[in-house]
């Protein structure tokens, strides 16, 4: 009886590690982080993945991270069309934000910035993306703790089981219990920042026109109304462009008709601000159809509106695939 008591010891404090290790995450630490030349100038634009006190890791396109350093000298703004934009100080950059970083390579490979650029918009779809992720982690190390404290309570368990002899099945009993309630404690917690495609939806525009249609309009009343009834939705609204005119205005173009998304989700339905996760204007890139008829660039003049639901607020949720609109566009 003493070696099956034993030998439960060793599995349960396995278990428990495993726990342990298993909720502990470190943002980027995969990832390939690019070396710069020293010396050499640089401008770099993606998106903050991690922050620490005098530095942060910026994503390109490519999926290359870069590491920034920075310093009281350091030109922090956002962008103006009219002329110099608002001063920020290092504190506001925060994980998601887009922004461009000039400077040069120092000589530890990492981008030692002098100017610092990005959007209003961008800082504040990054602040309520954050204010959901911190008290998650936040969630996550208090998961750490409750496992360490319940590893130490099995163990009294077993130890007293041992003393009573004859108690090893009620002391294996409850300590499976503990475990098993731990298991559904740390996979709740862990789903609660884990969001899903509940449902899509695609609008499109007329030719140069950010303008919803009537059509358009009822597409986005049905998706307020789907959201009315989750919690803890977040909304991705991405705006695109046919080839019609310069890309640099179409990418202007796009970005003007996903403000006109969110505006009408925010304005008539009273959609939260901390609800709309993403929105972003990809101009041409991304088509759908061909750009060289008149039938791909009306389905290429879009935004496609995404509803994402966390999985740990959501237990029960279930994913729909995309369906094709009423029009036979995507």
């Amino acid at each position: 009886m003493l070696r099956k008591i034993n030998s439960l010891q060793i599995v349960l404090s396995l278990v428990a590690a495993v726990m342990f290790i298993g909720v502990t995450v470190v943002p980027g630490q995969d990832d390939q982080v690019r070396q710069l030349i020293n010396g050499q100038k640089y401008k770099i634009e993606g998106v903050v993945v991690a922050k620490d006190a005098d530095s942060f890791l910026i994503k390109d396109e490519t999926g290359i991270n870069t590491k920034v350093v920075y310093s009281p000298n350091t030109s922090i703004k956002s962008n103006s069309f009219w002329g110099s934009g608002d001063r920020y100080a290092a504190a506001s950059i925060v994980r998601g934000l887009r922004l461009k970083a000039e400077g040069r390579g120092d000589g530890n490979g990492a981008l030692a910035a002098t100017k610092i650029r990005f959007d209003k918009s961008d800082l504040e779809v990054a602040q309520s993306i954050e204010s959901r992720v911190g008290p998650a982690e936040e969630r996550l190390t208090q998961a750490e703790q409750n496992a360490e404290r319940v590893s130490g309570q099995i163990d009294e368990l077993m130890a007293i089981s041992n003393a009573a002899r004859g108690g090893a099945k009620a002391a294996q009993d409850t300590a499976d219990a503990a475990v098993a309630g731990v298991n559904a404690t740390n996979q709740r917690i862990t789903a609660l920042d884990d969001y899903v495609v509940q449902s899509t939806a695609t609008v499109n525009f007329r030719v140069n026109s950010a303008v919803l249609s009537y059509e358009a309009k009822q597409q986005l009343d049905e998706v307020a109304s789907a959201a009315a009834t989750l919690r803890g939705y977040v909304i991705e609204v991405t705006g695109f462009a046919s080839s019609d005119g310069s890309a640099a205005a179409n990418k202007r173009l796009s970005e003007r008709r996903a403000k006109a998304v969110t505006d009408y989700l925010i304005m008539t339905h009273n959609i939260p601000l901390r609800r709309i996760g993403t929105s972003y204007g990809y101009g041409e890139t991304q088509a759908v159809a061909d750009n060289s008829t008149l039938e791909g660039r009306r389905q290429n003049r879009r935004v496609e509106v995404k509803l994402l639901v966390s999985r740990g607020l959501n237990q029960n949720v279930e994913v729909r695939p995309a369906e094709d609109s009423d029009d036979g566009t995507r």
